[in-house]
């Protein structure tokens, strides 16, 4: 049996702002996404200026600094700005997946000391769950905290932690009591980039998203006081396993996006090439290439949507939907930016044109924040 059908929208203040964030991702971002992908630099200049148009405040409460807006908001700007830059747009992806650990179980004095200054853009987060050895699987972790007077003393590593040697703040997660069965001993920590005896190792050389730093963070007895465990203690799992069931929106969003993106240069390109004497967007082959991609794209955001609008009203079955909205969107990004190389030809192959870096983007959208191989585990177990 199917589940009711939840209503979303958007306000008119809120498709203004949306108006907003579109106009300057084409005037600003878009004509810098080859060159973000070429040096796979992090865009400071970016960072700025989501900063300066409140781009970092979407995802929180006014009363933290943020807009208020809601997650049908975030996951529209997310998108919009992943239709020019995937790179750029998981700079506010990765904020609110850094941040949730703390809105979700963080106490208020930890509130209040970091996400005001998350809001405003002044601190970047990570969020630190996997490892070398325990990324599908972070029950296996190793990294391990130690009680001590007045905190915490933690060793370990990280691994494919995105924002890695840009971020400020570290939500990382240990096991505390390495007796406790599996994954119930974890417990989330806010470590600082400044800390004793953290560093960050080596950084990934990716196929995509290649603006994004993702790299391993290493921790050799370094020192976090209680004020900064994240929940309570032993807790970790449940708190990680809750951020994502609402981050993994920020993902599929992010594969609307690139969809979207993808879909809508290769109808314009379809309008200009000619081949046989015509535009090739007039020969049915493209064509129905074309309605396949936009019918594909439409769908995975209507199933984004719908997600988004359970995670405003904290709806019991957000994390299949989460799951699913994610799964399918990055399946379809994937399958779009395929077929609008296609549709480019040779042109799709090369980096003259932007599709290809599109299809390498796309990729990652299918592995990162659970696979989708993950994904389907989740769904299914929810129909068990």
């Amino acid at each position: 049996m199917s589940d009711g059908a939840p209503q979303y929208g958007l306000n008119q203040d809120q498709l203004d702002f949306l108006e907003m964030i579109r106009k300057m991702v084409q005037e600003k971002v878009t004509p810098r996404a080859a060159e973000i992908d070429e040096k796979a630099e992090y865009p400071q200049d970016i960072r700025k200026l989501f900063a300066d148009h409140d781009l970092f405040g979407l995802p929180f409460e006014e009363r933290h600094g943020g807009l208020g807006t809601g997650d049908l908001m975030l996951v529209a700007a997310i998108e919009e700005i992943a239709k020019g830059c995937a790179s750029s747009s998981l700079i506010v992806a990765a904020q609110d997946l850094s941040s949730l650990p703390l809105k979700l179980h963080g106490s208020e004095e930890l509130q209040d000391r970091i996400l005001p200054k998350m809001a405003a853009g002044e601190m970047i987060g990570a969020f630190c769950l996997s490892e070398p050895d325990a990324g599908s699987d972070p029950g296996a972790m190793r990294t391990r905290a130690m009680k001590t007077d007045g905190g915490w003393i933690l060793n370990g590593a990280k691994n494919w932690i995105t924002n890695a040697g840009v971020a400020d703040m570290y939500v990382t997660f240990a096991v505390s009591d390495p007796d406790v069965k599996y994954s119930r001993g974890i417990t989330a920590f806010a470590v600082m980039a400044d800390s004793d005896g953290f560093r960050i190792d080596a950084l990934e050389h990716k196929m995509g998203m290649k603006g994004s730093p993702t790299g391993q963070p290493v921790y050799e007895d370094v020192f976090v006081p209680d004020e900064n465990v994240i929940g309570e203690v032993g807790k970790g799992f449940i708190c990680a396993m809750q951020t994502l069931d609402r981050s993994r929106l920020g993902i599929a969003a992010q594969a609307v996006g690139i969809a979207q993106g993808a879909t809508d240069f290769a109808a314009d390109y379809a309008k200009e090439r000619i081949a046989f004497g015509k535009p090739i967007n007039q020969l049915q082959g493209i064509q129905f290439k074309l309605a396949d991609m936009e019918t594909k794209t439409a769908a995975a955001r209507e199933l984004l949507y719908r997600a988004a609008s359970m995670a405003e009203t904290d709806d019991p079955k957000l994390g299949k939907y989460s799951a699913m909205a994610k799964l399918f969107a990055s399946d379809v990004a994937m399958d779009v930016t395929t077929e609008a190389v296609q549709v480019l030809g040779g042109y799709g192959y090369v980096k003259e044109y932007p599709v290809e870096r599109m299809m390498r983007d796309a990729k990652l959208t299918q592995i990162y924040e659970g696979t989708n191989e993950i994904q389907r585990v989740v769904i299914a177990r929810s129909l068990a």
